[in-house]
This record gives C-alpha cells, structure tokens and sequence, in this order.
C-alpha cells in the first residue's frame, strides 16, 4: 500500500516539479540579443516639432488600455510642458526683444509734446495797456504748446554700437542656454523613462518569482502529505513564498512611484495609465560609448553659451568706457507756442527749432571708472567659470564612460548568471525530489536566480542612463 501510494505521490508532483521549472524559465530567461532591438536610437532629443499638451496628449492617451510611449513620445511631450526648458525660451525671447531696442537706439524718436500753462493776470496795470501774466518768466496768461519732435543721439562715443553687439551675444547665449535647458530636460525624461522601464520589468520579475514559489510550495506540500519530507520543509518554503510575496508588493510600489514622475514630466495626469517599452530590449551595443571621444567635450552648448557671455562682457567694457567720452545728441522741433488759438496769434508763434548738445563729462569721484573696471572683473569671472566647467565635464565624460562600459558587461555577465542561475534551480529541485538534498539547497538557488534576474535589469537600467550622460557630456 505504501508503495502505491509513493507512486500515486510521485505522479502528482512530477507534473508540479516540470511546471514550476517552466514557470521560472519562462519569467526569468532574457529576451535573446538577436531579437533585441536595441533603444539607442531613441535617446538623443533630436528636433522633434514641439506640439502642445493638448495636442499631444490626445494623440496618446486616446486608448481604452495603458498608454505605451516610446522614448520619443516622451520626450516630444515633456518639451510641450512647463519646464525649465520652457523657461530659457523665453528668456531666448526676452533676449530677442533687447536686441530689437538696441537697433532701435540708432534710429530718430519722434513725440509730439502738448501743454497748457495758466498764469494769474497781474494788477494795478495803466487803462489801455496789455494784460501781462504775474508770474515774471511767465510768457502770457495762458499759453499753449504743441510741437512734433524729433530727437536722437549721435554714437560719438561708440557706445550704442557696443550695446547692440553685446544684446547679438546675449541673444546667442539665451539660444545655447535654452539648447542646455532642452537637453536636461532630454536627461531628466531619459531616466524616468528607463527608470518606469526598470520598475515594471522588477516588477514583473518579482510576479513571476512568486508565482515559482507558490508552485514550489504545493510541491512541497504534496511531499509532505506523502510522508516523503519533513513538516520543517513547508515552514521553509512558506516563508521563501512571504518573502518573495514581499518583493513583488515592493516591485509594485516601486511602479507606481516611477510611473508617477514619468507623468509629471510629459503632462500625463495621475489617472491615466502609462507604460513603456519592455527594458530587456535596450541591449546594450559596444558602439555607442566606445565612439566617445574627450574632444567632443567642448562641443556641449555650455560652451557656446561661455563664449557669446565672454564676448558680451568685453562690450560691457567699451560700454562703459564710452560713458567717460562725449557724447552728442540732437533734438528738431516744429508746431507752436502761443497765447491765443486764433488766427493772427496762433500763426504768428507757429514755427519751428533745431538744438545739438554736446556733453563732456569731466569729474564724477570715479563713478565711471570703477565700472569700467567691474566690466573687466565680471569678464575675468566667466573666464574661470569657463574653465571650471571645462574640468567638471571633461570628469563627467570620463565617469560616463567608465559607467557605460561597467552596465555593458554586467549586462552580459547577468545573462550568463541567469542561464547558469536557472540550471542550478532545476538541478536543485531534482536533488530535493530525489531525496539527496535539503530545501535550504532549493531556497538559495531560487534567491540566486532572483539575484541575477534583478541584477540583469538594473544593468540594462544603468547602461541606458549612461550612455545618456555620455551623450550629453560629448554634445550630441
């Protein structure tokens, strides 16, 4: 009877043992690198036309199930949002319309000037003689003036020449900045793409662990109820399922969280269900990062952005030494400056005047000379700015680099881990079955394989946002 039993006991978790192998090979094997399409493609920001949110966004979540979005989407969406990038365009515009007032200042003013000016009548006059106003610079009791002026400046000096050069070079430093505005931006939705990518492939991962351990429970359970293990055997796997039901309801956390500020970037709201490509097919490719090369460190708009601010701070300097020469300015006027609106009076005072001045400045305690000098100090000031930033990228394209070159071989690594890992489960299990090992023998491969397939992932994660910064540290 005992040995029917066995083999009734046998022929119900055979069965079991082959579908919880199956279920572990088939929720943790790597998508092979044949299939794999890799994302590079998709990183770079290249100038994508900006739609608006609303536009966009109707594109895109006009779908009954998750919204999946590839990298592009994203980041098409995400500059359509009110960002930082956002910010430096217009500040880009602002620069724009200073540059506009600097060829303005060249060109003639033209106003026209109206006034009325009322003065008491003085007393005790002579019978017969004129009314003559109280007040002795007064022109006449009442007074009117109307005049159409033209009036401007002469650039003796040099200056509004200057101004108009240094308003070009903010406006050049205003567009590199909103380039570096836009590729940190690119940046930011790089990482909480693949960082949503990351999640959901843990977070899979982590369900398909548990669903192995509740199978590998059931084994053990039948096991036990067969008199073939002891009770101890069901405790031990019972906790291995708690833990790994812990893990998913992390991984699950974790989604969401990531999810979330995904949708902050490309204006999704909180209620709409988002999603993005499967992570296992971003594998990696040597080209990307070993291409890199130090000297495309000076082509990051930073640098152009460095080098329009330094040209703009040398017109400061001719700016303010032009406050210390000269400077000539004319003023043309035509109309009337009458005491009576009638005929005879009014085209008597009716005519017209024409006035240059020149100003020579000649002492002001050194006002205009120390900002002629600030100018140079400012000057000075982004020179070294320049030349910091200069190190801090060239580290970052090296660190870059360095990382790049780390995520592709722990990306190879993890898969051969997690093939070997896969085998030493099965191997495992078939020792148990047969009596030649302990469950903790089982646990571990199980934890092992679990390590592997996290690591796997996080890989492909850190290789992704590597070649991002490498990217960007070369300015492409």
């Amino acid at each position: 009877m005992s040995v029917k039993k066995g083999t009734r006991l046998w022929a119900a978790v055979i069965p079991l043992s082959f579908l919880f192998v199956a279920s572990v090979a088939g929720q943790l094997t790597p998508e092979p690198a044949t299939q794999a399409k890799p994302a590079q493609s998709t990183i770079s920001p290249a100038a994508s036309p900006q739609p608006t949110p609303a536009n966009a966004l109707s594109a895109l979540t006009n779908t009954q199930g998750p919204t999946t979005l590839t990298l592009d989407d994203a980041l098409r969406l995400a500059n359509a949002q009110a960002s930082g990038f956002q910010q430096a365009t217009l500040q880009e515009k602002i620069a724009e319309e200073d540059l506009r007032q600097a060829k303005a200042a060249f060109l003639p003013t033209l106003s026209a000037p109206l006034g009325y000016i009322y003065t008491s009548p003085a007393h005790g006059l002579q019978p017969g003689e004129p009314r003559a106003p109280r007040f002795i610079a007064a022109d006449a009791i009442n007074q009117y003036q109307a005049y159409l002026q033209v009036s401007g400046d002469f650039d003796l000096s040099g200056k509004l020449r200057a101004t108009l050069a240094k308003h070009r070079e903010l406006l050049a430093a205003a567009h590199a900045g909103t380039e570096v505005a836009r590729r940190a931006l690119a940046q930011a939705v790089v990482e909480a793409y693949f960082g949503l990518s990351l999640a959901s492939a843990q977070r899979q991962a982590a369900e398909g662990n548990l669903s192995a351990a509740e199978e590998f429970q059931k084994i053990t359970s039948l096991l036990l109820q067969g008199g073939e293990v002891a009770s101890v055997d069901l405790t031990r796997a019972e906790l291995q399922t708690l833990s790994r039901r812990d893990e998913f309801e992390k991984a699950r956390a974790a989604e969401v969280v990531a999810a979330g500020s995904l949708r902050v970037l490309v204006g999704y709201d909180f209620a709409t269900a988002i999603s993005t490509i499967d992570l296992s097919t971003s594998i990696p490719v040597d080209a990307e990062f070993l291409s890199a090369n130090v000297a495309d460190v000076t082509r990051r708009p930073e640098f152009t952005q460095f080098e329009s601010q330094l040209r703009a701070a040398q017109q400061d300097v001719k700016i303010a030494r032009a406050d210390r020469l000269p400077s000539l300015t004319y003023e043309l006027l035509g109309g009337f400056d009458t005491d009576s609106m009638k005929g005879p009076a009014l085209k008597e005072h009716t005519g017209m005047s024409a006035a240059i001045s020149l100003n020579i400045p000649i002492f002001d305690w050194g006002v205009r000379k120390s900002k002629e000098q600030q100018a140079r100090l400012n000057q000075q000031l982004l020179q070294n700015e320049r030349t910091i930033a200069l190190r801090g990228f060239t580290q970052q394209f090296y660190a870059a680099k360095a990382e790049a070159a780390s995520a592709a071989s722990r990306v190879r690594l993890a898969r051969d881990g997690i093939t070997k890992a896969e085998s030493n489960v099965s191997a495992s299990i078939a020792r148990y079955r047969a009596g030649e090992a302990q469950i903790v023998e089982v646990t571990d491969a199980q934890t092992t394989l679990v390590a592997q397939r996290s690591a796997y992932y996080q890989a492909l994660f850190d290789y992704q946002v590597a070649v991002a910064h490498l990217r960007q540290a070369t300015g492409k």
